[in-house]
């Protein structure tokens, strides 16, 4: 061997090189250690919060003017079509005497989201009827 080839063996190129990550890291897996953020290392099992959907108009909240608003709908209830009454006044309790009253009534399911009582079926006349004796002011809403 000649004085010439004293770098031998020769190095690995740079894409060869091993990266070792540091003792604290939370690294598991990498193919490249590429440019890191200036924050640091971020897991990519960290849970994220998707952005909040905005609302679409059919999902806005009806004006509180001392209206009762009753509405037939359809959407999301697998086809079956339901009344739903918003925009009563009272507490949560009241709201409960309330839907049992109409349920008892009309003969009919029901239930309680939120506010809006839902109740099974396309009782919208006998729904207003019912509510103008206890004193509301009430208005057909949507189809």
């Amino acid at each position: 061997m000649s004085a010439q080839h004293s770098n031998w063996p020769p190095a690995a190129p740079a894409a060869y090189t091993r990266k070792v990550p540091e003792p604290n890291s939370r690294l598991v897996y990498s193919t490249d250690g590429g440019r890191v953020k200036p924050g640091g290392l971020q897991p990519h099992n960290r849970r994220v919060e998707p952005p909040a959907k905005p609302q679409q108009g059919g999902g806005q909240r009806p004006p509180a003017d001392g209206i009762v608003r009753i509405a037939r709908d359809r959407k999301g209830r697998g086809g079956k079509t339901a009344t739903t009454i918003t925009g009563l006044p009272g507490t949560e309790a009241d709201l409960d005497a309330l839907l049992k009253r109409l349920k008892a009534a009309c003969g009919t399911g029901g239930s309680r989201e939120g506010r809006d009582l839902v109740l099974q079926g396309d009782l919208r006349e006998r729904l207003r009827a019912e509510l103008e004796a206890l004193g509301h002011r009430v208005k057909l809403a949507g189809g």
